[in-house]
């Protein structure tokens, strides 16, 4: 096959391959169960929440441009799936009280630890990199929380 069959090919399928979509159907969990309407955690730490959390883990994720671009929207759907899956802050209120102090905990440990957000998030949302200081009050929060959800 000659190299110019093989890039009409290439081209072709990444032509195709955009009007495949992800599915992005949320659940949906009542308003009042979301995290921050719960907990009030004040407008710093609402913010932070908001851009460095709430894409991937809530029912509220904000889609980028090229979310809507073949391979990538599968990529990042996947992406948002597990976040959701992991912790999703919008059902914080339909949890049992051992399960916010636990996921609590563990968000305090990744944020201790630098995981999150994710650098491959935080690459392309500038706005999500946390300063130390920004960082620091996310963990004293959750680090409240775990005080507050009991075991």
């Amino acid at each position: 096959m000659s190299r110019r069959r093989v890039l009409l090919f290439l081209l072709i399928v990444f032509g195709l391959a955009q009007f495949l979509r992800p599915d992005r159907t949320v659940v949906g969990h009542a308003p009042t169960s979301d995290l921050i309407a719960m907990t009030a955690p004040g407008a710093d730490v609402g913010r932070l929440l908001r851009v460095a959390c709430y894409d991937c883990h809530s029912d509220s994720a904000a889609y980028p441009w090229y979310a809507s671009i073949a391979p990538v929207n599968f990529w990042l759907q996947h992406h948002v799936n597990e976040g959701r899956e992991e912790f999703n802050m919008s059902a914080w209120g339909e949890h049992t009280a051992k399960w916010r102090h636990h996921k609590a905990s563990e968000a305090r440990h990744e944020l201790q630890e630098g995981e999150m957000p994710l650098s491959s998030y935080t690459w392309m949302h500038g706005e999500a990199k946390l300063s130390e200081a920004e960082r620091k009050q996310l963990i004293d929060y959750f680090s409240g929380l775990m005080t507050t959800a009991g075991r």
